[in-house]
């Protein structure tokens, strides 16, 4: 049965508001909207008296472009992270497995364990389920959470909810008109727009063209693959995310999708030799979280992920079966 929001989201204000203790997780590999959403919810706690800390699995560090995001410094490292967390809050992870290392902590919790999340494919793993797929970004439902704590939304808390929003509709480009009444909300708390967004979207250092560069060159496009719509897909190698940081790797899937030949785009990134973290986006017509989830993942329509354990062409080979499964 579908979860009704205002009620999963009234739920989880009055267990929030009665916590003493908060632990907040981010999906592996965090983005401006889970990380984002975990911090703003994270301040708002910690404001009032709550023991908080955020983390995520993997990497071992903060993105350097989400860092400015954390104002009270609640982020800590997973190792310390209690291993039965009295209150946990999971945002922007449809399961335990994108949680990485710190998956055990749902199993773990001592506690209600609330679900903060916007993506369909959401496997329901908590006891309280704040969910709404139609939302562009879990930072909009985090904002929801907020205004039924009753919690004033300033300029730090505006600037984290407004990083996830901007990034999460790629600009804006995809947000729809409570979106953008959203955005004009927060920026009116004194956001500049173009001081947070240009770190996360538009700012890479001069080692990035390079390691750009090597991986285009290899890039591969495939017109007879997803039923004869098209793939692209490029390979980011150990080697060739040397001396980058991890944003600028998962910056690249923008670059590749702009093939205008191919309807699906892929990256294979290599977390660790031989474990590969896969981001599918597709044009309008390949539903890319079908196919994510034939191979392990999960996500949206048009923008999902997979991993994979396995040489890259067999990881090629698997997305191109998977391609043909969905939709045949």
């Amino acid at each position: 049965m579908a979860d009704d929001l205002s009620t999963t989201i009234a739920e989880a204000a009055r267990l929030l508001t009665g916590a003493r203790d908060v632990t907040l997780l981010s999906h592996i590999n965090p983005d401006a909207d889970t990380l984002g959403s975990a911090l703003a919810v994270g301040l708002a706690l910690h404001r009032r008296g709550v023991a908080v800390r955020v983390a995520f699995g993997e990497p071992e560090t903060v993105p350097e472009s989400l860092k400015a995001l954390d104002t009270a410094g609640l982020l800590v490292h997973r190792d310390e992270v209690p291993e039965v967390p009295e209150l946990l809050v999971v945002l922007d992870t449809g399961s335990v497995q994108r949680l990485g290392p710190l998956g055990g902590r749902v199993a773990n919790a001592r506690g209600p364990v609330i679900v903060v999340d916007h993506h369909v494919s959401n496997t329901r793993y908590g006891t309280v389920h704040c969910i709404d797929e139609h939302a562009e970004a879990t930072a909009l439902i985090a904002l929801k959470l907020l205004d039924e704590m009753n919690v004033e939304i300033d300029e730090p808390i505006a600037r984290c909810i407004y990083a996830g929003l901007v990034t999460d509709t790629g600009g804006f480009r995809k947000a729809g008109p409570e979106a953008h009444r959203t955005a004009a909300r927060l920026l009116e708390t004194g956001v500049d727009a173009y001081a947070v967004t240009r770190p996360l979207m538009d700012s890479h250092p001069f080692a990035y063209l390079g390691m750009l560069s090597k991986v285009l060159a290899k890039a591969e496009f495939d017109a007879k693959a997803a039923h004869g719509l098209g793939l692209v897909h490029a390979v980011v190698g150990l080697d060739d995310a040397r001396g980058v940081r991890s944003e600028e790797v998962e910056s690249v899937i923008d670059v590749v999708r702009s093939t205008s030949e191919a309807e699906v785009a892929a990256v294979l990134k290599e977390l660790r030799p031989g474990y590969w973290s896969v981001s599918l986006r597709a044009v309008s017509r390949v539903d890319v979280r079908e196919v994510a989830q034939v191979l392990g993942g999960g996500g949206h329509r048009l923008a999902a992920g997979f991993t994979f354990d396995g040489a890259a062409d067999q990881v090629v080979a698997a997305l191109k079966g998977a391609l043909e499964q969905v939709g045949s």
